[in-house]
């Protein structure tokens, strides 16, 4: 099973360079190939949807070396 964004549901994004910085990120819209999210401490933000081997994943601050990724299977309890 994979696991895909869902609108309404909150996230747990990880940063490369700290493992115990997490960001949560809440789903506002989501279409076939875009998500809306709300990203906590940096506003709304309509990115991509990229395929990954454990479903879908997408990069709310943009692409870099150290960017963090945010994958549809890190939801909040």
């Amino acid at each position: 099973m994979t696991a895909t964004f869902t609108t309404g549901q909150t996230y747990k994004m990880f940063w490369v360079g700290d493992a115990d910085a997490v960001t949560l990120c809440k789903v506002m819209k989501r279409t076939a190939k875009f998500v809306t999210l709300d990203v906590d401490g940096f506003g709304v933000q309509r990115v991509a949807i990229k395929p990954c081997d454990q479903g879908e994943s997408c990069l709310p601050l943009g692409r870099y070396s150290m960017a963090p990724c945010l994958k549809a299977c890190r939801p909040v309890a």
